[in-house]
This record gives structure tokens, C-alpha cells and sequence, in this order.
């Protein structure tokens, strides 16, 4: 064998009417794939949960190898669609008829964001990045913690977030990018300052130096007040 004979690199030995086959298989991957969707009951991938998606995976590999591979038949990919389905409909009746085997598949809804501060075990066990989060909070309009109420993280990966009325907005850590949110060791000025780490609001004097008192983190920001636009 040579390295780039394009024979072998464009059809090998097949020959070019194969082509068409790998339409038609094509079309028979996707068609699977949809109506698998369809009647999971789903309308989007966001809505998918951790074990749909290990489904659509498993699903997704089959479907993948029988576009392609001239060796791989059709009905047996159609029977893992069929399995597959089945599988998923006693295992949905399961979780319906089992709250244990429900929290443990799917988990549960997560409290992340409590009072204007971080709920810090559920941040640290979910293992959540800040940056993606904040992206997150800053998509739902808000800019800076002490707006929010209340932040749960759904089982979907999804935030629902409660504000709080404009008068009872209070101080809170920006989650606008870091360009726009300095952090401080040394605070440079009098002022409320959020804990970088957990969100916590301390009031600080010029040349403090201190760690949170929740966290431990050394890292201050200037705590934000404003209320949310609409």
C-alpha cells in the first residue's frame, strides 16, 4: 500500500454506484434517529436528559457504522433502534414507578445560587466552570449575583432563576467577563466588595487584605448594586 492513492482514498474498491447506497443508508440513519426523538416525547436536544443522551450515543454509534460500511446490514441496526426503544420505555416506566431510580438516573434539581451568593457544595459538587456559568447568568439578563434569589440548576442542564423585586435588589459579585470585573488581594478603595470564590458581600476598608470568611479565597471584586434591565 502507498500513502494517498486516490482510489483507495475516494472508493477503494467499491465500485461508484455504492454512492447511491450510502444515500439511502443515509436517510435510514437520520429517519432512525428522528423518530427515536419523536417518540421519546422530546422537542429539543436541550431537553434531553443525562440517560437520553447515553440512548441517542448508543443509537448514534449504530446509525453512524451502517451509513458508511458496505458490511454492515440494515435490519440489525433496525433492531437496535427496536431494542434500544424498548429499553428506554421500561426504564422511563421504572424511573415513574421508583423516585430512588429516578434521582439516581436523572439527578436531581440543584439550588446553586441562594440569596444573592453562591450555594457553594452544590457549585463545587457539580463540578460547574465560572466562566460557562456566568455566560449562562449573563444570557438570562442578569449582572451581578445580588439580583438573583433564588438559582436552581434542572436536571437538563438548563438555570431557572428568581429575582428579586428592584427595591430589594442588594450587593452583589458581577459576572460580567473579567476585563470589566478586576479582582483585588489588596482592596484600593472603601467599599462593598463580593468574594470572587462564593459571592459573599463584605464591606472593606483601603488596604484590607483579607480572605472570605465563607471560602477562604483571597480574591475581592467591587460588588455591583444595579437593577436588571428589561
Amino acid at each position: 500500500m502507498k500513502a494517498f492513492e486516490w482510489d483507495r482514498l475516494l472508493l477503494d474498491q467499491l465500485p461508484l454506484s455504492f454512492l447511491g447506497e450510502v444515500a439511502l443508508r443515509v436517510v435510514f440513519a437520520y429517519l432512525l434517529v428522528f423518530i427515536f426523538l419523536k417518540l421519546a416525547g422530546r422537542r429539543g436536544i436541550r431537553q434531553l436528559s443525562l440517560f437520553e443522551v447515553v440512548v441517542i450515543l448508543t443509537l448514534g454509534s449504530a446509525a453512524g457504522d451502517v451509513t458508511f460500511y458496505h458490511d454492515v446490514p440494515m435490519l440489525p441496526v433496525l433492531g437496535v433502534f427496536v431494542f434500544l426503544l424498548l429499553a428506554y420505555r421500561v426504564t422511563t416506566w421504572l424511573m415513574e414507578h421508583s423516585p430512588a431510580l429516578s434521582r439516581w438516573t436523572e439527578g436531581c434539581p440543584v439550588p446553586i445560587i441562594r440569596d444573592g451568593s453562591y450555594n457553594l457544595p452544590a457549585i463545587r459538587q457539580q463540578n460547574i466552570s465560572c466562566d460557562e456559568f456566568f455566560m449562562e447568568l449573563r444570557q438570562l439578563g442578569v449582572e451581578h449575583l445580588g439580583q438573583v434569589r433564588l438559582g436552581i440548576l434542572e436536571v437538563d442542564g438548563d438555570l431557572s432563576l428568581y429575582f428579586y423585586p428592584d427595591d430589594q435588589v442588594r450587593p452583589g459579585l458581577s459576572v460580567l467577563p473579567e476585563e470589566f470585573r478586576p479582582r483585588y488581594r489588596k482592596v484600593p478603595q472603601d467599599g462593598l466588595y463580593a468574594c470572587c470564590e462564593c459571592g459573599v458581600v463584605e464591606s472593606l476598608a483601603a488596604g484590607d487584605e483579607l480572605k472570605c470568611a465563607r471560602c477562604e479565597s483571597p480574591d475581592w471584586s467591587l460588588a455591583l448594586s444595579g437593577v436588571r434591565n428589561r
